[in-house]
């Protein structure tokens, strides 16, 4: 095949542009490279198929390693002896193991790790876990046994839809997954941790607080947005702002253009609002929006629909409930006719405890703080911090106030963090998490991981970019083959 590049080569201050023609196989291609200084002879790791040149074969993957502290590590690694066993960085020999993949084996650790502190909590009702896309926190989202698991994803990956998708689906109702975000909500994330934990029922209803605000809103609109002007915009639509000798001009083109929009609110009397308009008239109100919203669908011809002439003339006269009008039980519509609706969720049993898997920005602010003795220190120590490891710590701290607010302990994975307790996995965890790990006939397993796989052996650059990606604080597991 024909094959042509464009190079480009920097020698010293001097950039000079290469065309290259060849052909012949990939492997010829990497061999001109090479001779052209382009790429070091390490580079190239791919040879040609014996039955097709054309085609590239990959080596032969005999090891996989995380990237701990931002480099490859032989300590959270895996290799193939060989005799098809395989061997444990840290853990040693650990047979042959047909049914899990050596990627995951690679994270052997942090998910023994989750598998202790899930262990030690006793899978009993609902665990809290902070950094829960890192590999010793989404391990616990996934080996707790419990009733519910509230994940918190840390700011790292929050903003990552996918991930924060896929940690959604890991955690069964009455369960949640949420952004570090949330979490900084204290009473807010509180209250949904004790929904998840207890149950939660809704409220009963207060029809004439929700009536009566809704009367001070539509009033506060009709003020903000009289009938008066082109359209329902605000006054400073009407300002001119150009030259003089175009203000002249200025409402004959403005006006016809916002004449297009919806038109603003005729004026209200109050009196007419409190004696007129009560719940019955509220509910025939909604339906209009209902039935303008079915035409709309249908295409049949909808005309001007404008909401504050409806309520205006409803003030004035009454209107009767139409025949189609039904009081439909539908569980969550709103209605202020109706104040029994009550859809419970599931108790997922008391709060065991917490799992808090070190993530890079919490590691580095709970260090700082840690180093601090008065309030003052603490607080010099978190203003001279980064705001994501301000956010981290406060959102970790969260997560912890969840589980001692109520007696339940606190475990670290993934790491140390000062204060708090780290937990040595016992032999019997390893067991767990390989057996979490092992794939099923139906091709499922209990502990999944989402990994992305640089294959050095092919490519030995790949290696130094595996750290790269991991550095910019990718949301996969990144995992070197060599």
């Amino acid at each position: 095949m024909a094959l042509a590049l464009r190079l480009l080569r920097c020698s010293g201050r001097n950039t000079v542009f290469r065309s290259l023609s060849t052909k012949g196989s990939p492997q010829d291609v990497f061999d001109a490279l090479q001779k052209s200084g382009v790429f070091p002879d390490e580079y190239s790791g791919l040879s040609p198929s014996p039955e097709n040149d054309t085609a590239p074969v990959r080596q032969p993957v005999t090891s996989a390693h995380m990237i701990i502290n931002n480099a490859v590590s032989d300590k959270d690694a895996v290799s193939v002896s060989s005799d098809g066993k395989i061997i444990h960085g840290q853990y040693g020999d650990l047979g042959v193991q047909e049914g899990i993949p050596l990627e995951f084996l690679a994270l052997l650790r942090p998910a023994a790790e989750a598998a202790a502190a899930t262990s030690k909590l006793g899978h009993s009702g609902t665990l809290v876990v902070f950094g829960a896309t890192q590999a010793a926190g989404l391990a616990a989202v996934q080996l707790w046994k419990g009733g519910a698991v509230v994940a918190v994803v840390g700011g790292e990956h929050s903003g990552n839809d996918e991930m924060m998708g896929i940690v959604k689906e890991l955690t069964k109702e009455p369960g949640f997954a949420a952004a570090e975000e949330f979490a900084l909500q204290k009473k807010n994330f509180s209250d949904m941790v004790d929904a998840a934990a207890n149950g939660s029922k809704i409220a009963t209803a207060a029809p004439d607080n929700f009536l009566s605000e809704f009367k001070e809103n539509v009033l506060a609109y009709s003020s903000a947005y009289p009938d008066t002007r082109p359209a329902a915009v605000g006054e400073s639509h009407l300002d001119f702002e150009g030259k003089d000798k175009d203000s002249e001009l200025f409402r004959d083109n403005i006006d016809p253009y916002l004449a297009q929009y919806p038109a603003g609110s005729p004026p209200l009397d109050p009196s007419k609002i409190d004696s007129n308009f009560n719940i019955e008239q509220y509910k025939i109100f909604k339906s209009k929006f209902g039935r303008q919203t079915t035409a709309v669908i249908s295409g049949d011809d909808v005309g001007d629909f404008s909401p504050a002439q409806v309520f205006s003339g409803m003030t004035l006269v009454p209107e009767g409930a139409p025949d189609t009008l039904v009081e439909g039980e539908i569980p969550y519509e709103f209605s202020l006719t109706r104040n029994d609706i009550d859809v419970p969720s599931e108790a997922a049993g008391p709060v065991a405890g917490a799992v808090i898997a070190v993530t890079p920005d919490l590691e580095v602010a709970a260090k700082a703080v840690a180093g601090a003795k008065s309030l003052r220190e603490k607080a010099e120590a978190l203003q001279f911090i980064t705001e994501a490891q301000r956010n981290a710590f406060a959102a970790a701290s969260s997560v912890a106030s969840q589980a001692t607010k109520v007696g339940a302990p606190v475990y670290v994975v993934g790491g140390t963090l000062p204060g708090f307790e780290s937990l040595e996995p016992s032999a019997e965890d390893v067991k767990e998490a390989r057996r979490a790990m092992d794939i099923d006939e139906s091709g499922t397993s209990r502990l999944n991981y989402f990994i992305q796989v640089f294959r050095s052996s092919d490519f030995p650059i790949y290696e130094d970019y595996a750290v790269h990606r991991n550095k910019e604080g990718s949301p996969y597991q990144i995992i070197v083959t060599k």
